[in-house]
Formats: structure tokens, C-alpha cells, sequence
């Protein structure tokens, strides 16, 4: 983390209603979308958020969300974030720039990678937890504030589009990588299917489940609280686990240029399962449970998708380091959707056994 008080976040958070003078602020997490500073006052800490307005353009849409998603577990005792108002009395700052601001929650720690099977399976209890206490939430109440976000058969045709655009000749970097994901175009439907004909419910769904989205009490090893609801919208069960594998069940991070290191862990694949099945077992519905390892290899291969798409189109979406860091991001995802297309029969089988 960089320290420095940076003026401009320090201007933005006197307006907000936090206790006790600022004494510093700094640059804080790795997050893709948006900018994050953790504000210290001489009583306690904050988190400071500018939001991405190009991602999310409808900012009230999505502060009706995620404002209301932490209201709903709050009132049922879960631990969740707490936005702290502006001192108009308004949900986040409005403006040129968007900004908001929840209180810091301490002695706690998320992790960028799964460590070992026991945190990986209390990340799947956590995640599996979240989906059982808005399992009556209304779902209609919700903005979908990036239409589409995990509707795979749009993601392909986006990437089409970018591929035949090639608005920054870069598709002759990527040869290997579109002819995979060209060649799985018939994989990618089966979860759109299932909302459209109501064989698949619509639910409360996060919707980027992964690991560093959980803050684990630093003590105990237990969840604190789920964190980064700006995607949460209405979608399917299995978009959530799907994503968590995704990115937990890796031997590597997604950027991992050496791809010797990236590597699909059966043995992570079923930690998870475990937590996550036992928490939703009561909720699942035959045919979400037909599909959980199918999720994993669907989202993962969307990730390449969207990761080669953004890629293709001058990184317009997620923040890279070097030119080539969404292509490399894309090669992890292919290597993972390779392996777990060929285990899929023993991951179903591990899920059957949890639920049965």
C-alpha cells in the first residue's frame, strides 16, 4: 500500500459523516473496477470508495442494491457492510464523480488465494450462507446494473464482435485463444436456457464470489462478512458457485503468466462444494444440481471470453498493467476450462455425494 494523504480523497471524505478529524488516507486493495483508499480519523477507519461510472452508469440503481442487500442481512443479525451517509444525509456522493463510503471492518482479512482446503471450504459455507439468507429476498426489487452480466451466449457475441472489429489489430496475438473459445460456442447456453423456461430459479445472486470477497476473522479462521455487493442481481445459483471455482479451485492467480503453475484442484473443488452444498441443500432444486460442475467450466470459460473481448477492444473494462496483462489473464482461463472439461463427470459426482 502507498502512503500518502492524497488531497483530492481527502477533500471528498470531510463530506462525509465519519467520527473523529482525518488523519490519513491511503491507496488500499487491488480491485479491478474501482478506486479504494482506507481513511483513517483519530477514532476509527473507513473505507473510500470513487465509484466506476463508465461500468456503472445507473450509480442509484446500484446503491439501491447493495444498500438494500445490507439492510436485509443487518436486520437479521448477519454481520455486512455499513454505509455511512454524507452529511446531507444522502447514501453516497453524487456529482461528477460518484463516492461512497461503509466503516472499516477490523481484524479481519481476505485472502487473493485459496491457502488451504479449510479456508476454501469456509469461503464456500460463507458464499453458500449469503445465498440461503436472501433466499427470500425480492428479487424484483433489484437493478440489474450490468445487463446481461452473466448471460454467456451476449458474451460471446461480444467477443464475435470484438474479434471482427479488431479495433487495435491485436487478433493475430490471440489465434490459439479464439479458435478454443470459437470452438465451444455450442457449451455456452445451458444456464440461459434454464432461466428462460423457469427449469433454473432466479435468485439473489452475487455474482463475483471470489475468495478476496470474503474478510475472515483474523482469530477464529470463521467469516466475518461477505463484502462487494456491486454485482449482486438477480441471476442463477450457479453463476455464483460456478465463479467461485473459478477462481478459488486454481493453483495459480488469474494473471499467472507461467502456465505450468495453473493447474484445476479437484481437492479445492470438493472444500468448497462441501461448504457451499450444505448451506443451500435445503433451497436447490434438481436442476441447478445437474449443473454445478458444468457452472464451474461455464464461468471460467466466460472469464476467458470477457477477458480476450477486453483485450481485443483496448482493455476498456478491467484495469491492466502492461499491454499484453488481459491476454495473459485469458490464457489462465483457457488453461483452466481445458482441464475442468475433462473432470467434469468426477466433480458432478462429489456434488451428488454432498447433497445426497
Amino acid at each position: 500500500m502507498e502512503r500518502k494523504t492524497d488531497a483530492a480523497p481527502y477533500e471528498i471524505a470531510k463530506k462525509f459523516c465519519v467520527a473523529g478529524k482525518i488523519t490519513e488516507i491511503i491507496t488500499y486493495g487491488g480491485g479491478h473496477i474501482n478506486a479504494t483508499y482506507l481513511v483513517t480519523t483519530s477514532q476509527k477507519r473507513y473505507i473510500l470508495q470513487r465509484i466506476n461510472t463508465y461500468v456503472f452508469p445507473d450509480v442509484d440503481g446500484l446503491m439501491r442494491n447493495v444498500c438494500g442487500v445490507a439492510s436485509y442481512l443487518r436486520g437479521r443479525g448477519i454481520e455486512t457492510l455499513c454505509f455511512v451517509p454524507t452529511r446531507a444525509g444522502e447514501p453516497y456522493l453524487k456529482g461528477r464523480e460518484c463516492w461512497r463510503m461503509y466503516e472499516y471492518i477490523e481484524n479481519a482479512v481476505a485472502y487473493r488465494k485459496s491457502e488451504s482446503c479449510e479456508i476454501f471450504q469456509e469461503a464456500g459455507r460463507a458464499f453458500g450462507a449469503f445465498m440461503k439468507h436472501l433466499n427470500d429476498y425480492d428479487v424484483s426489487t433489484l437493478t440489474e446494473v450490468i445487463p446481461d452480466f452473466h448471460n454467456t451466449e451476449k458474451r460471446f457475441s461480444d467477443f464475435q464482435k470484438a474479434l471482427s472489429a479488431d479495433v487495435c489489430g491485436r487478433a493475430r496475438n490471440c489465434i490459439s485463444e479464439t479458435e478454443f473459445l470459437l470452438a465451444r460456442s455450442d457449451t455456452y447456453s445451458l444456464i440461459t436456457e434454464g432461466l428462460r423456461t423457469d427449469e433454473i430459479p432466479l435468485r439473489v445472486t452475487h455474482n463475483d464470489t471470489k475468495l478476496s470477497n470474503i474478510l475472515i476473522d483474523a482469530d477464529t479462521g470463521k467469516t466475518r462478512a461477505v463484502i462487494d455487493f456491486d454485482t449482486v442481481m438477480p441471476g442463477s445459483m450457479l453463476y455464483d458457485f460456478g465463479e467461485a471455482i473459478r477462481f478459488g479451485a486454481s493453483t495459480a492467480l488469474e494473471d499467472e503468466r507461467d502456465l505450468s503453475k495453473v493447474h484445476f484442484s479437484m481437492e479445492m473443488f470438493r472444500a468448497y462444494a462441501t461448504g457451499f452444498c450444505q448451506e443451500i441443500k435445503e433451497c436447490v432444486v434438481r436442476r441447478e444440481t445437474h449443473l454445478f460442475a458444468y457452472s464451474a467450466y461455464l464461468m471460467t470459460a466466460e472469464t476467458a471470453l470477457r477477458f480476450l473481448t477486453d483485450y481485443l477492444s483496448g482493455d476498456m473494462y478491467y484495469a491492466t498493467d502492461y499491454p499484453e496483462h488481459n491476454l495473459v489473464r485469458t490464457r489462465t482461463q483457457i488453461r483452466l476450462a481445458s482441464e475442468m472439461e475433462g473432470q467434469e463427470k468426477q466433480m458432478q459426482e462429489i456434488i451428488e455425494e454432498i447433497l445426497s
